[in-house]
């Protein structure tokens, strides 16, 4: 093996290995550990929890807007893919919190004639926003806080 071919062959095994770690990294916190219901051990490279949006400040905190329909005296928690019938390719508006928009007092009185409209069998709507603090510390940990009701 002459030298141009070995040192191609060294790059493309630190390419696989490297990204191997790297998606090791990404799963191993919040899909890997509960799997083996054990601590995996963690590489001292630079891997946040965050996994992919590594390169980007991100904020310990999360919020998101949920809505929960009233039926026969029970909240039931509403899917957003069924609030908001979008059809999507690769680019999924609801998994990135497009729901989010409805937190505020200003569009309750339209969102609320259309969540009457779009589940007619509901009695009430509560529109909640959900606070995770820390998600890297505590990502089970969150808090709950009603925006509105819609009656």
């Amino acid at each position: 093996m002459d030298r141009r071919r070995a040192r191609q062959w060294l790059i493309s095994v630190f390419v696989v290995c490297w990204a191997g770690l790297f998606h090791y990294e990404t799963v191993r916190l919040n899909y890997l550990t509960p799997l083996l219901r054990r601590e995996l051990p963690k590489t001292k490279f630079l891997y946040p929890p965050a996994g992919w949006i590594m390169f980007f400040n991100v904020d310990p905190s999360y919020g998101m807007a949920e809505v929960y329909a009233l039926r026969q005296g029970q909240a039931e928690l509403l899917d957003p893919h069924d609030i908001f019938r979008t059809r999507f390719v690769w680019y999924d508006n609801i998994r990135r919190n497009v729901l989010i928009g409805v937190l505020s007092p200003r569009v309750a009185p339209q969102f609320c004639r259309y969540l009457r409209r779009r589940f007619p069998d509901a009695e009430a709507f509560a529109v909640v926003y959900r606070a995770y603090p820390d998600v890297a510390a505590a990502p089970e940990e969150s808090r709950y806080q009603v925006q509105y009701r819609c009656q």
